[in-house]
């Protein structure tokens, strides 16, 4: 069962997987594991670990290229080759137990009965613990990968999404709970009627149908997305029951909240059915001098000329040849994704040189990011989770294992102190965990009004 609706609300936590460190000189720390994104070995110990810190869910990221840098630069960069998700994922099922188990799988370059068949045999293998990262692709270079010159426009993306989505959410249901009876003597394997065609036929997809999985063990996958535009929150508000966002400032992160939790009540959505978990880059030791010193010698690791390629690609702007040192430039943002006019705005309000912004991204890549002791971490956790700012947070440590075994060390032991943590898993599925309710299957729904109808 999940949460009881009388317990006590508590944080939710993810632990973003990502090869070899979320930092982007994390791979070069003395300590970490270069070749964590190539190596299954690490990716258990990794999910091992953040299964003993009792998170809710490991998740991994895709994209479908790698980073767009010169040849000389990106041989200076870790994101450049890992495993895939899924099939990672499915490796990680039979060596973990309770953790849930969330991957990207993008509705621009893919299909939907492919999508809705990869994560609910996860879900069967995991017995109820996997979850669909929903995104459209921001990154058109992924276009030339697909037989595309161009990426497709942002509005026709999010239109294909949202029909996506319901094809998946339909497929999941093609086979009813208790379908599949195998009734020897009677020659039955599955009662005719718990089975259901969905016959999809709309503007970008035509499905048929029905899934050949059964029924997901938590009724169906989670779905997860991430995207803070308008078309971002609009889609969170219609279909998912988790969002990963990204906010520089507790202020950003309420507004966020607030905002797309009351655009659910125009889809009759309880808000409760929505985890909004932002991202939080941690880098922890038991005092904030200590901290301080050691998230210091990571941006001490930083090669300018990976800061500058970083930072050029967040604002769209070539920045290789200005002053390091001197301000960053105004630039017109124009349709493009949230996180750039987000640091554009940042690099304004507080007069940042490029330097210093490059720096400020590379923990997180626009994510918030906390140093210091385990109070000053638990303390900015609690209050953007006790004031209307989130439901629980996407950890990204800076380079592994370190940083994650700091965090179950330190901040752990005290969240859980404060009452704001779980001493132990709810249940064994995902939904149970994350305290969501199981969902009725659109057919059973339907033959439910229409009986009530009559």
């Amino acid at each position: 069962m999940g949460e009881p609706m009388t317990a006590r609300r508590q944080i939710k936590l993810g632990m973003f997987l990502r090869p070899a460190a979320h930092h982007i000189a994390g791979w070069r720390h003395r300590d970490a594991w270069a070749d964590g994104g190539l190596n299954f070995g690490r990716y258990v110990e990794t999910a091992q670990a953040a299964e003993r810190g009792l998170f809710d869910l490991l998740f991994s990221a895709d994209a479908l290229t790698g980073e767009r840098y010169d040849r000389e630069t990106l041989s200076r960069t870790s994101y450049v080759a890992w495993i895939d998700p899924m099939s990672l994922l499915t490796a990680l099922a039979p060596v973990t137990q309770n953790i849930g188990l969330v991957c990207t799988a993008t509705t621009t370059y893919d299909e939907p009965y492919h999508i809705a068949r990869r994560f609910a045999s996860l879900d069967l293998i995991s017995g109820g613990r996997s979850g669909w990262n929903l995104v459209t692709s921001a990154n058109d270079a992924e276009a030339k990968n697909f037989g595309r010159e161009d990426h497709l426009p942002k509005a026709v993306r999010y239109r294909r999404a949202r029909e996506f989505v319901d094809i998946v959410q339909g497929l999941w249901d093609s086979w009813d709970d208790g379908a599949f009876v195998f009734d020897k003597a009677n020659g039955c394997f599955y009662e005719p009627d718990r089975r259901h065609v969905l016959d999809h036929a709309g503007e970008f997809f035509k499905v048929r149908g029905p899934l050949t999985v059964s029924r997901s063990p938590q009724g169906q996958p989670v779905v997860v997305q991430a995207g803070a535009s308008d078309d971002g929150r609009q889609l969170a508000a219609e279909t998912a029951e988790v969002v990963f966002c990204a906010h520089q400032s507790t202020d950003g992160a309420r507004e966020y909240y607030r905002d797309v939790k009351q655009r659910m009540a125009r889809y009759g959505r309880d808000p409760d059915h929505l985890k909004v978990m932002p991202g939080l880059g941690v880098m922890v030791a038991p005092s904030r001098q200590e901290a301080q010193d050691q998230y210091q010698e990571l941006q001490d690791l930083i090669h300018p000329e990976v800061g500058v390629a970083l930072l050029s690609k967040y604002l769209f702007c070539d920045l290789t040849g200005l002053d390091i040192d001197g301000p960053v430039p105004v630039v017109e943002q124009k349709g493009q994704p949230s996180r750039s006019q987000l640091l554009s705005e940042t690099a304004r309000a507080e007069g940042l040189t490029i330097r210093q912004l490059y720096q400020r991204i590379a923990g997180g890549r626009g994510h918030f990011q906390v140093v210091g002791s385990p109070k000053d971490v638990v303390d900015l956790m609690e209050e953007w989770f006790t004031t209307g700012g989130a439901d629980g947070f996407n950890v990204l440590p800076p380079f592994f294992p370190n940083s994650l075994e700091a965090f179950n060390a330190l901040v752990v032991p005290e969240l859980q102190r404060r009452g704001l943590y779980r001493t132990a898993y709810e249940g064994k599925t995902l939904r149970e965990n994350l305290g969501l309710p199981r969902p009725v299957s659109r057919f059973a729904r339907n033959a439910s009004e229409r009986a009530a109808a009559e």
